[in-house]
């Protein structure tokens, strides 16, 4: 009997310790999420305009993707729109996974209508916070946006104190007409503007400041005395933005999946691509309050081409009271042009940089590479008549989607698809940011990309440049990596006093930085996740033009620091990318074709 008992005891206790060793394989994998994306034509209304325009789950902005940290999502986008799309997860890291990355024809081509494609997220296990997903392809990401929120890990909390509530707030824009037809009419002539939007939108409404809304404002309601955790996305396509709330502080605690040191300001300055979870305290007099949005305006400000209007929410005070007439301005929301506001605010982030969350700087360099981010001329011929075309570029060239994705021909060793001389400096140097004697813009189109070796550090310094005097703010967005932000500065870089500057203590990680107008920007990162990675300008108008390049980083070597294979089905590519300036080596084909359609 004592024996039986003996046995008894013994199975139980290799069932707990089973449970034990079954729990900590979960944790330590994470749990799978399923989410189901169906792309559908969905009639909307903004600005007494009633317009069909794609939409995930008939949803903007669509649905919100909730993980923890460490997780798996697995979603499944069934295209019943009417053309084709790519969905990208924007700042998710996707270690060894590029095949779910999703920009089109770097990583993927586009779910054509009437098929599908399950995309397997993975959330690496140092990303905690708000990141979001949209439209890789054309310019649908406009209308196929969303939030993604990781979770900390079960059993963990905020670096902060628990927030007695959450929201999700999502800026974006709005367009009266198809933005994808106007920007195929602007393309094919010769000035290659792109479409304005007509307003900004925060949860998918302009606010009830835009003569002739249909809807009302979007409002969050609150509680007296109780702080919130605002997970604040810019889907603007092309729009840095200002943020503000009437007479209450914003504390930013986070931003791009990593958190920050609090930072206590009264707006906040957010980049397109960017994220930023902010905490605010309702602790003024019951009543209503604007949230309200403008644009950070950078160019020249005699070009009047910006969406020069402000979006607002209302921050509604539960209770009993008297709603105002009208609900207070946020004085402190900076005008269009205020430079200082925009580039004070960005300065001022710092990585939390605790023992729980540690900001890993890079100290040791191994590759440099210095990038000027341009607005340029390539020139073809048309009728026998030399015809200067706009470009964006980075070190002089403009990058040229090619025919077939650039992760299945570098997968599967298929040449002639990319070269892999992405010049780690530009072919000249000059007064970068100057007005006289600037050299001939015109540049190359070409697919060129770079090739790192595994665990490599890298440190990039982005020069901006003030070619056919057209110096802007560039937010620069790398795909499958966060890197650290340790010095920025205005005018020409200078690679001796400028790096004695920088911050390799606690700069901010980020995955999507903005190269200053007329200035420059210094990243560090540590190349630890092979694949095939697309480096791009955030404002559309530019990545549209050509100011992207791509990096190949290879295998570590052992299974765990290789590129994971491909899933049994990617979409084929049966269509050229639209996101592309046109093969001016035949120009006069191109051109002709292109008139026709």
């Amino acid at each position: 009997m004592a024996l039986e008992k003996m046995g008894s005891a013994v199975q139980f206790l290799l069932l707990v310790l089973l449970s034990g060793l079954m729990l900590v394989c979960r944790i330590a994998e994470g749990d799978t999420h399923y989410y189901d994306f169906v792309l559908k034509d969905t009639n909307f209304t903004r600005l007494c305009v009633t317009k069909t325009m794609l939409a995930v789950n008939e949803s903007f902005p669509g649905p919100v993707v909730y993980v923890h940290t460490g997780d798996t999502a697995i979603i499944n986008v069934q295209n019943e729109g009417s053309h084709g799309v790519t969905i990208h997860w924007h700042g998710v890291k996707q270690p060894r996974n590029p095949w779910s990355d999703g920009p089109d024809h770097i990583t993927q081509c586009q779910i054509q209508p009437g098929t599908s494609f399950t995309q397997k997220v993975i959330f690496s296990e140092d990303q905690e916070g708000t990141l979001w997903w949209h439209a890789h392809s054309d310019w649908t990401r406009a209308t196929v946006h969303g939030a993604i929120v990781v979770l900390p890990a079960e059993g963990t909390t905020y670096p902060f104190p628990q927030p007695d509530g959450e929201e999700v707030i999502v800026l974006a824009c709005w367009y009266d007409a198809d933005q994808n037809v106007e920007l195929e009419y602007d393309l094919i002539h010769y000035n290659a503007t792109t479409p304005e939007s007509d307003a900004y939108t925060i949860n998918g409404f302009p606010g009830d400041l835009v003569a002739c809304s249909s809807e009302p404002a979007y409002s969050l309601v609150v509680d007296y005395g109780k702080t919130y955790l605002l997970r604040i996305v810019n889907a603007a396509m092309n729009s840095e933005l200002f943020f503000a709330i009437s007479e209450h502080n914003l504390t930013v605690v986070g931003t791009d999946g990593t958190y920050t040191k609090p930072l206590v300001t009264n707006y906040l300055m957010i980049t397109p691509g960017q994220t930023m979870d902010v905490l605010i305290t309702a602790n003024q007099t019951p009543s209503y309050y604007y949230m309200a949005i403008r644009q950070f305006v950078t160019i020249d400000p005699s070009i009047p081409d910006f969406t020069n209007m402000t979006a607002t929410a209302i921050l509604q005070y539960r209770g009993n009271y008297t709603p105002p007439a009208s609900p207070s301005l946020p004085t402190t929301l900076p005008t269009f042009y205020q430079l200082d506001a925009g580039y004070n605010f960005t300065s001022k982030l710092r990585s939390l940089a605790s023992p729980e969350h540690p900001a890993n700087v890079p100290q040791n360099v191994t590759t440099r590479m210095f990038i000027t981010a341009s607005i340029n001329l390539v020139s073809y011929t048309f009728e026998g008549i030399i015809v200067p075309h706009i470009a964006s570029t980075l070190n002089n060239i403009s990058f040229m989607d090619p025919s077939s994705s650039i992760l299945d021909a570098y997968y599967r060793h298929i040449s002639g698809v990319y070269t892999t001389d992405f010049p780690d400096d530009p072919p000249s140097f000059f007064d970068f940011t100057g007005v006289d004697d600037l050299p001939s813009a015109i540049t190359k189109p070409a697919t060129k990309v770079k090739v790192l070796n595994y665990n490599e550090t890298l440190e990039i310094v982005f020069q901006g440049t003030n070619l056919l005097t057209s110096a802007e703010d560039h937010p620069v967005h790398l795909h499958g990596y966060t890197f650290f932000v340790v010095g920025m500065g205005f005018g020409n870089f200078d690679p001796v006093a400028d790096p004695k500057g920088y911050n390799l203590v606690d700069p901010p990680e980020q995955n999507t930085v903005r190269v200053p107008k007329n200035g420059w920007v210094a990243i560090r990162l540590r190349v630890d996740n092979p694949g095939v990675w697309l480096w791009h300008c955030h404002l559309d108008r530019h990545f549209t033009w050509g100011m992207a390049t791509v990096f190949i980083v290879k295998d570590g070597g052992t299974p765990e620091t290789s590129l994971l294979p491909p899933p049994d089905y990617m979409p084929p590519c049966t269509t050229p990318s639209p996101i592309r300036l046109e093969d001016f080596n035949d120009a006069d084909g191109v051109v002709n074709t292109i008139s026709k359609i």
